[in-house]
């Protein structure tokens, strides 16, 4: 039977179906030193985002019996793929068991931004009264440009299009999808009312200076993916001159957020990385992890 390490924690029904299964699971939250050491002990290591596990701590895990990793979410942008397919280390994830809980965070900030929401309930827990600074803007017949077309993308279009909204997207490959139009990169970041971020990171912002430029004078950006696809100090500069509205961010640099200017601004919409935290999306991703166990073990 097979040694698990959870190090991001996992849901409590997972964690006892393994062990039901005969296997071990160590839910300890290990760092660095103790991190590389428990490595090399355990047989598959679970991790959320929390957790990076680059070409040093593959290599630990290596010299032990370190079999599988499993991303608990959908990414595994924080997991150094080909040092551990050089080491015969499978590397899994659970991309459809979180997708609607995301996909509605990030629609839900949609709401937020475009009523104030998120600014009014705040003030309003202040004793304040703004009801005529807060007037808003409707979805109805706005555009939503998604920068990526994957599960998160598309379900976050399926709500986006019952609201009576118009949705592009952009994406590598040509194959057509109905109900939402694909287009370039150039024409959703020049015409969307609404733009949301779906890629992994690529090493630099996907929106920087020169891309703000070129949107929409009050557009709002909605960034449930990952937080460096966003050039922070661009994004501040265009809420100052007004061409950006409204941005709603889950997802940050650095975890958690200790960006002052990002917390404090009145015209950012933060939560602390939500999208997979659902009772619902916990479970499935549970459910998938403890197949994945079975197949591997």
């Amino acid at each position: 039977m097979a040694l698990i390490l959870a190090n991001d924690g996992i849901d409590l029904k997972a964690r006892d179906a393994l062990e039901a299964l005969g296997h071990t699971v160590d839910v300890t939250k290990y760092e660095g030193e103790a991190l590389l050491s428990r490595l090399a002990e355990v047989d598959a290591v679970v991790i959320r985002s929390a957790t990076t596990l680059g070409a040093e701590q593959i290599a630990a895990g290596a010299k032990g019996n370190l079999k599988l990793i499993v991303r608990a979410g959908v990414g595994i942008d924080n997991i150094d793929v080909e040092t551990a397919l050089e080491h015969n280390i499978s590397v899994r994830n659970t991309p459809e068991a979180s997708s609607n809980a995301v996909a509605e965070v990030a629609f839900a900030h949609m709401l937020a931004l475009c009523h104030n929401l998120y600014a009014a309930n705040v003030t309003m827990r202040q004793g304040k009264w703004l009801k005529k600074e807060y007037e808003g803007t409707e979805l109805l017949g706005k555009t939503l440009g998604l920068i990526g077309f994957g599960r998160i993308a598309r379900n976050l279009g399926q709500k986006a299009v019952a609201f009576g909204m118009d949705v592009i997207f952009t994406r590598r490959t040509e194959a057509p999808v109905e109900g939402y139009r694909q287009t370039t990169f150039d024409e959703v970041i020049e015409t969307a009312d609404f733009i949301s971020l779906h890629t992994p990171s690529v090493g630099q912002p996907v929106l920087g200076k020169a891309e703000f430029d070129r949107m929409k004078d009050g557009v709002f950006i909605i960034n449930t993916a990952r937080g460096d696809l966003i050039d922070d100090d661009a994004l501040l500069d265009a809420l100052a001159s007004g061409k950006v509205a409204g941005a709603a961010l889950d997802v940050f640099r650095k975890e958690p957020l200790t960006d002052e200017r990002l917390w404090s601004h009145p015209k950012i919409s933060l939560t602390p990385h939500l999208g997979a935290a659902t009772k619902e999306a916990q479970a499935r991703i549970g459910d998938v992890i403890v197949d994945i166990i079975k197949e591997t073990f």
